[in-house]
């Protein structure tokens, strides 16, 4: 199990890492929407698992997963900007979780979407990338704005 969490947690820091560099993130849609599923690792207040959405750092590990239920899925880009400002806004508002890099047997990392933010702002400046938002004038605003509401 921990060599299960180990191997997890390297998908996801691929993850960071490509799509800062890309600037582009993979997600699986039909005509009802984008793929999601349960948590694996989280619940809410019900005890009961939180909708988890999931997103890839490439096209071909989105296709790969586009099989059995999610088989009437295509992989769709979203711009990263519009990922951190619009997508993991959202989610955080709606109470979803983030899935990363899910491989095929529904295996992942899980992630809430306002610390998804900060990883990606602290690994976009590590890249010495700014990237254009429309709400905040930049991301670090955006990512002291969250890291203000986590730590009250």
């Amino acid at each position: 199990m921990l060599q299960d969490s180990i191997i997890t947690k390297q998908k996801h820091e691929r993850f960071i890492k490509k799509v800062c560099e890309s600037e582009i993130v993979w997600g699986l849609k039909n005509a009802d929407g984008f793929a999601n599923t349960s948590s694996n690792e989280y619940e809410d207040d019900n005890e009961e698992p939180l909708e988890l959405m999931c997103f890839w750092s490439e096209k071909a590990l989105a296709k790969a997963c586009a099989k059995e239920e999610w088989k009437e899925y295509e992989p769709v880009e979203i711009q990263l900007s519009d990922f951190i400002e619009n997508w993991c806004i959202g989610m955080a508002n709606d109470n979803l979780m983030v899935g990363s890099n899910f491989d095929q047997n529904m295996f992942g990392f899980e992630i809430d979407p306002l610390d998804l933010i900060i990883e990606l702002g602290k690994k976009l400046k590590e890249q010495r990338k700014e990237i254009k938002l429309q709400n905040y004038q930049r991301l670090d605003d955006l990512v002291h704005a969250i890291e203000k509401i986590i730590n009250e």
